[in-house]
């Protein structure tokens, strides 16, 4: 079977042309042996915490193939989401993922509406909504590299990126992966307040028990006290790890409609946060990220980072 550079080109062409930032291609076919024995071993030790369903369909995460039948080609794309507009320093902070519209929804219509313009009818579209290996096959796909904070790094622009992926049963030019250039830096190592990042022979260590953006968000227990004295004003999420990366220093707003700040989060004030009733949560948070918290989790946070600052002050 002929692949088709022409289309490989078009599918590239279209992508940039509909507001991601880049595109790349990945020949479909099993994940590596050294990817494979990370993942298990990472599973195998907890260090996916609380969130069970990473241990579901694990033959599927290993080997895409089995999500689609006769898949060829898997097309791989990054949305730039750092924000224009930030949340004022000393205010409440959330993640700056969640300023915006949910990104599950964002990437996935620009992923049909790609098909859609090119005339493919049979593929299907993910966005953190199924049990794919997002880094790994951007990674392949030539993208960029997975940093020791385990986002995906792209040299010139950091690591501020939304990942989806468009399954295809047409071979397609594939992308050549680059080398991972974190070097020797392990600022975000240092700098995670948590110690959920660590370095072993090279190789980086993300532990999730320990994890901010995990106790904030997927955890539905309460946080840890060791943990909640280090979130300072981090209500929902934490980006320290990516904000002393030395590559996001080439990190440039992003432009999509979709994903700008929200006024009335900008507006929010501690006393506001306070004062959140359920019904100013699912009016403020409609159609977004948010949402995974669920009120009660939100208000959890507030008080451990409210409790920290009464600590603090007495």
């Amino acid at each position: 079977m002929v692949m088709s550079s022409k289309l490989s080109n078009d599918i590239k062409a279209e992508a940039l042309r509909l507001g991601f930032f880049r595109c790349g291609i990945a020949k479909a076919e099993a994940v590596d042996e050294k990817t494979t024995r990370m993942f298990r071993q990472w599973l195998d030790e907890g260090g996916n915490a609380g969130m069970e369903y990473m241990n579901n369909h694990i033959d599927k995460r290993l080997d895409p193939r089995l999500l689609m039948d006769g898949l060829q080609s898997i097309v791989c794309v990054v949305l730039n989401y750092a924000p224009a507009t930030k949340i004022p320093v000393g205010e409440y902070q959330l993640s700056a993922y969640a300023y915006g519209y949910d990104y599950h929804d964002v990437v996935k219509s620009k992923l049909h509406q790609l098909a859609s313009n090119l005339h493919i009818t049979n593929y299907k579209a993910f966005c953190d909504s199924a049990p794919v290996l997002e880094r790994y096959w951007a990674e392949k796909a030539g993208l960029g590299w997975t940093g020791r904070n385990h986002q995906l790094i792209i040299p010139q622009a950091g690591s501020m990126f939304f990942l989806g992926e468009l399954f295809l049963d047409i071979p397609l030019e594939a992308d050549q992966p680059m080398q991972n250039r974190c070097g020797t830096c392990e600022k975000c190592v240092m700098s995670c307040p948590t110690g959920a990042l660590a370095s072993s022979k090279g190789d980086s260590i993300f532990d999730a028990n320990h994890c901010l953006s995990y106790l904030t968000i997927e955890n539905r227990g309460p946080i840890p006290d060791e943990a909640a004295r280090k979130m300072d004003t981090n209500i929902y999420g934490c980006d320290r790890c990516q904000e002393v990366c030395p590559w996001n220093r080439f990190a440039s707003p992003n432009n999509i409609p979709e994903l700008q700040i929200k006024g009335e989060l900008l507006e929010m004030t501690k006393t506001k946060w306070d004062h959140l009733t359920e019904d100013d949560f699912k009016r403020i948070f409609k159609n977004s990220a948010v949402k995974r918290a669920k009120y009660a989790g939100l208000m959890r946070n507030i008080h451990a980072v409210e409790e920290n600052d009464k600590q603090q002050k007495s």
